[in-house]
């Protein structure tokens, strides 16, 4: 019975664990989908000052300092500009050696569909920092130039925050996340030995 308990629970930690694997992967597919191929940004027009740097190969190697520093400098230009985040982020990643892929896809952050909120975040944090009342009709449901002057300031200041702020925090969570892969291969590999 307690034999029998035992290889039951073995079974589900394998099944969990085959779970998350399989989820990995479908993500890491759907990711490689997404993600600009190193010819392609080498020849848009923007990046052709550095297009020889672009297909440097360490630039698209997954290893964890690149893809933390990847990740970072994505999240960065998702915040701190509108549009063309992806090329700043690729131009941004030759100097910085960072990982293109996952700064290309940190830069889905802020899309047409999400970009909204994020402003409509950005105005309450950056009214907090600067010491003003967060009134709650002063972001527009229409005309957002006419009110832009009004409120410009503290979205402009929410936005950099969550750009430098999103920076640091998901550089460290990468970070964590490779060292406690590492620690939990290194585990599953100390459980098999002890077990022969």
């Amino acid at each position: 019975m307690l034999l029998n308990n035992a290889r039951n629970g073995q079974h589900a930690r394998n099944l969990s664990t085959g779970c998350a694997m399989s989820l990995f992967n479908s993500l890491r597919s759907l990711v490689q989908k997404a993600m600009p191929t190193r010819e392609t940004l080498a020849q848009h027009s923007w990046l052709q000052p550095i297009a020889h740097q672009l297909l440097h190969p360490q630039l698209w190697r997954l290893q964890h300092e690149s893809v933390a520093r990847g990740v970072a400098i994505g999240t960065f230009w998702a915040f701190v500009i509108p549009l063309g985040q992806t090329f700043a982020a690729a131009a941004h990643c030759t100097w910085w050696r960072g990982n293109i892929p996952a700064a290309a896809i940190m830069t889905m952050l802020t899309n047409p569909l999400t970009f909204g909120f994020w402003l409509w975040l950005a105005y309450p944090v950056g009214s907090f920092f600067l010491g003003l009342p967060i009134t709650p009709d002063a972001l527009p449901t229409t005309g957002w130039g006419e009110s832009l002057r009004e409120i410009g300031g503290p979205v402009l200041l929410g936005m950099g925050i969550f750009g430098f702020g999103g920076a640091v925090l998901s550089y460290l969570l990468v970070k964590l996340s490779w060292r406690i892969r590492v620690a939990f291969k290194r585990h599953r590999s100390n459980v098999r030995a002890s077990r022969c």
